[in-house]
């Protein structure tokens, strides 16, 4: 929350006389969760503001959006694929939605394929 040309201490002190306190937050990336898909910030930074009693965010940082099945499809490691490909005999298409049915759990997904 920093304008150009403003010295960043003062805009502290200007903020805090006027009730609002900011302090940062150690983040190496945010995610936000969307019904179809979600954003991915790389880089960010995160701000926490508290301001008349109110808690709200503000993250800046290299955005990136990704569909629900690209998020899905990063959830499952490709050695995990592979291991269940190995010990069931199917393809690479039925491992890996086997997988995300089971939420990444082999066992259950090597089962599955197996019976």
């Amino acid at each position: 929350m920093f304008l150009p040309g403003i010295d960043p201490r003062r805009m502290q002190d200007m903020l805090r006389k006027l009730g609002i306190k900011q302090e940062p937050v150690d983040a190496e990336r945010v995610i936000i969760e969307k019904s179809d898909g979600r954003l991915v910030i790389e880089k960010p930074q995160v701000f926490r503001v508290m301001m008349q009693g109110q808690e709200s965010w503000q993250i800046t940082g290299e955005v990136r959006e990704e569909t629900k099945e690209e998020a899905e499809e990063e959830q499952v490691s490709e050695q995990d694929i592979k291991l269940v490909m190995g010990k069931t005999g199917k393809s690479r298409e039925e491992a890996l939605r086997a997988l995300k049915k089971h939420g990444g759990d082999i066992a259950s997904a090597i089962l599955e394929l197996s019976s």
